[in-house]
Parts: C-alpha cells; structure tokens; sequence
C-alpha cells in the first residue's frame, strides 16, 4: 500500500442523527464531512439545498496508520447503535488514494456567492469568473480539508462574518479547516488572524490556501488547538465545530476574547440550540442571536 492511501468511511443519516454521527467519526476518525446535495448556477448567484436531500457524513482513517483497525471498529460499532435509534445507513468503506480523493468531486464545484460581498472562486475556476465591484474573492481549494462553503454552517459564518468584521480587528478561527473564514476575515479588513487547526493535513490545505490569497501576512496558521489565553485578546471568535466540543472548550473561548468580543459558533443543530445557549449564558455569556439555515444555527454570543 502506498503511504498516501486513505479508508473512506461513509453513512447516510436523516438530520436529526447526523449530529450524534458526526461525533463518533470526529472522535475516532480524521476530520469529518458533511455532504448534501447543492444546486448550484455556474456563476454562484443561486445556491439552493433541497431540505429533503440525504445527508453523507464522511471519515477517513490512513489505511497504514497503527490504530487503523481499532479505529474502524470503533467507528462501524457507533454507526451500528446509531442505526438501532435513527435512520442511519450501514457504513460503506473504500480505499482512495490522496490524489484521487482531493480531485474526484472538482468538476462539481463551482463558483458562487455568500451574502452581499462573498464570492468563493474555486483555484481552478478563475478563468470563469468576472469580479463585480465590492466582490470579496476568497480563492479555494479544499484539497483533503473540509470546508467549501457549501454547508449550511459555513455560509451561516460566512454571513456573520460580512456583518462582524471591522477594519482592525483579531480575530481567531478555531477549527479553520479550509482556511475560508480565516481568509474571509482578513479580506473583509481584519488585522490578524490565527487559523487553528487540530487536524495536520487540514493545516497544511489552510496555509496552501492562505498563499493562495496572498494573506500570509495577516493570516497565522498553526496545527493545534487551544491552549490557554492569547497574550492579547480577541475581538472575533469564530469556532465551526461540534457543540460537543463547543461545550467542552467553552471556558477556553471565553478566555480568547476581550470583555465586548464576540464568539460565532456553529456546528450545531437546531434542536440543540436552547442547550449550548443555557449553558454558555449560565457562565456568563450573553446571548446576541441565533441564525438559522435549514436545520443549522449560528449561534452569537458575547462576553460581557
């Protein structure tokens, strides 16, 4: 087997268990991805995502990895007792090369538009695309990392962000994936921005794509996560990422903000909105407002 080849692990899920799948392949597997089918023109001015579409979670585990095999159980035994509570499908798995996988879903993506300013221009179609005036352009590719913009949570943070972000600011992205908030932020005029990422391949596309956009110097990327509080504070907080993990690090958050800065957090449910809120105002935090697309929220939230 060739070092670069990947186990793909896939479900299908109806909204209400995509949520609790999320967190076994999040915990056991390498990175998550959450596909829907989009419906897209090709210059990105209409978007849609049918409500009834299935949803397809995807994990991948390197097939040479030690724990390869333990991992997979784990894995095809959580979508086993999810499927005894929800509609959950069996697990499919294949072996993929990394070349393949980062290549395969490209002729399926193209150019389009989040909110008023947004465009997200795939690397490879900028010959197809005519800047307007105002666009803020974000060049992608995603290449083995998550994050297209695509996904209701995203373009929910992206939004957010086109109303947030101030000449100035720092902003920190938790879970930047792609790199598209993090680039996002500091198109729309952010001083400095550090882009987390826990996962070393999704850090290595996030850079890619922050040269890319020429925001090298404003961007700072690093493979981790939180540790502790910034010698300066915040002014943004971005975090798309599980409200597991949202409940966790919650103290950590409220540690990378400055008193008045606020944390955009998503990756959760609708359903599940009241108790991330409950939690988070219980400990101080004030509670702005919640956008919602589809069956997801962004949920806003100030320290006082």
């Amino acid at each position: 087997m060739d070092a670069d080849e990947w186990l793909e692990l896939t479900t299908s899920a109806e909204a209400e268990a995509v949520e609790s799948v999320s967190a076994v392949f999040a915990e056991f597997g390498q990175g998550v991805a959450i596909e829907q089918v989009v419906e897209s023109s090709r210059d990105g001015d209409v978007v849609t995502l049918p409500a009834d579409a299935p949803v397809l979670i995807k994990t991948y585990l390197p097939v040479r990895g030690p724990s390869t095999a333990e991992r997979r159980a784990h894995i095809e035994k959580g979508v086993w007792a999810l499927g005894r509570l929800r509609q959950v499908g069996p697990l499919q798995v294949r072996t993929l090369r990394e070349s393949d996988w980062a290549n395969a879903w490209k002729e399926h993506f193209f150019v389009h538009r989040v909110g008023q300013r947004t465009v997200i221009v795939p690397s490879w179609r900028q010959a197809e695309y005519e800047a307007r005036p105002g666009d803020v352009v974000l060049l992608l590719d995603p290449g083995m990392a998550f994050g297209t913009g695509l996904h209701p949570t995203t373009r929910l943070f992206l939004l957010a962000t086109e109303s947030l972000v101030t000449p100035g600011m720092r902003v920190v992205d938790v879970g930047a994936g792609s790199g598209i908030l993090s680039i996002a932020a500091a198109r729309l005029g952010a001083a400095h921005v550090a882009a987390l990422e826990i996962e070393p391949v999704a850090a290595s596309v996030c850079q890619d794509n922050v040269q890319r956009n020429a925001v090298g110097g404003i961007v700072n990327v690093r493979a981790g996560t939180l540790d502790g509080p910034p010698d300066v504070p915040y002014d943004l907080l971005l975090a798309n990422i599980t409200i597991a993990t949202l409940l966790q690090l919650h103290p950590l958050l409220w540690q990378q903000l400055r008193p008045g800065g606020v944390a955009v957090l998503s990756g959760v449910l609708d359903e599940r909105a009241d108790e991330l809120i409950g939690v988070l105002e219980a400990t101080g935090w004030r509670h702005m407002r919640t956008d919602q697309e589809q069956d997801w929220v962004a949920v806003l939230m100030r320290r006082p």
